[in-house]
């Protein structure tokens, strides 16, 4: 027979997780009726709970939950690996979990590790949960006392420690480059249009025109909405094809070889008669034909400034609310004169 869980039991009552670990410890926070209701089936259903129960209170498992947005995204490798290094070395563990870019599953996710399995969250935004602007699940997470930590995609709407790469200066600085090298039309392709991050990347990018003295050309921009990076080259060939193009600005590493691939295909050399220069400086990049250029967003850098945020909040209990900015740098490779 499958032993009951709690998640078994919230999907009984159609309730939160955290809700059943509340009623199952008594808390003042839930009703006597549901409480009893929840105490009753479990009894005679004979559940068992394991340690996140006695930890509930006292949260002191020694461990960091991380939620990430997608597994593919070299980036977010290169941060985990900055938590684990400051996690490791302050005696916490770490369990990770991928949203795949899913509100409902970073509802659940979050629902199911705040039961006591952890003490604190590290969490990237999923890109549902950005655009659908609803944070409820992590405000009350936080408003009950585990501290949150929010990287590279957060919001505004939510008060609590962030960590961010300088996207709007990144992006500048880049087009300041490019001109600076002669480049008068200068494309910008985008994945991450409708979030946060792309929107100061893209604001950076207008501003870097302007402060250079080139005109904006909305046939440079595109606004890539496929998911599959596999079309992003079928999609990028009629637009380098039918425009008159210098350098392109891509805020992905995917998305920037497919640009390359799209360029060589029309007839172009890389990097003589177009550069290419894209956000994240991941394992692609660098074994990539020709090697690309990058905006080094400091992964690594970013994950261990938000696990040194986690701990000390957790460890001093600290309520003061700080945002850290990992300011970018360009990796110059091959894909640029």
């Amino acid at each position: 027979m499958k032993k009951l869980t709690i998640k078994d039991i919230a999907d009984k009552f159609s309730v939160s997780i955290s809700t059943v670990s509340k009623a199952l410890n008594d808390s003042h926070e839930i009703s006597e009726s549901t409480k009893n209701k929840i105490k009753k089936y479990a009894k005679e259903n004979n559940y068992r709970p394991n340690f996140s129960a006695q930890n509930l209170k006292n949260r002191s498992t020694k461990t960091i939950g991380i939620i990430i947005p997608n597994m593919l995204n070299y980036f977010f490798a290169q941060v985990f690996k900055g938590i684990e290094n400051i996690a490791n070395k302050k005696g916490y563990k770490v369990i990770t979990c991928i949203s795949n870019d899913s509100y409902n599953k970073e509802v659940e996710i979050i629902e199911m590790l705040s039961n006591g399995s952890v003490d604190g969250f590290i969490l990237s935004l999923a890109r549902e949960t950005e655009l659908e602007q609803n944070f409820n699940h992590i405000q009350t997470i936080i408003n009950e006392g585990t501290p949150i930590v929010m990287f590279d995609r957060t919001s505004d709407d939510v008060h609590t420690d962030k960590v961010v790469t300088d996207d709007y200066n990144g992006a500048l600085s880049t087009v300041e480059f490019l001109a600076n090298k002669g480049d008068k039309n200068i494309a910008f392709i985008s994945t991450l249009s409708n979030l946060h991050i792309g929107k100061q990347r893209f604001m950076g990018y207008e501003e870097g025109l302007k402060k250079a003295g080139l005109k904006f050309n909305k046939d440079l921009v595109i606004n890539i909405f496929e998911k599959d990076y596999k079309k992003y080259e079928a999609i990028l060939t009629p637009f380098i094809k039918n425009n008159k193009i210098d350098s392109i600005i891509a805020l992905g590493e995917s998305a920037a070889i497919a640009a390359m691939k799209a360029a060589i295909k029309n007839g172009y050399h890389i990097p003589n008669d177009i550069s290419v220069i894209a956000f994240s400086n991941g394992i692609l990049a660098r074994h990539s034909s020709p090697k690309l250029t990058t905006i080094s967003q400091h992964g690594e850098l970013m994950g261990e400034t938000a696990a040194e945020i986690l701990i000390e909040k957790l460890e001093k209990k600290e309520d003061k609310i700080v945002t850290k900015i990992i300011k970018t740098d360009l990796v110059i490779r091959d894909s640029t004169r």
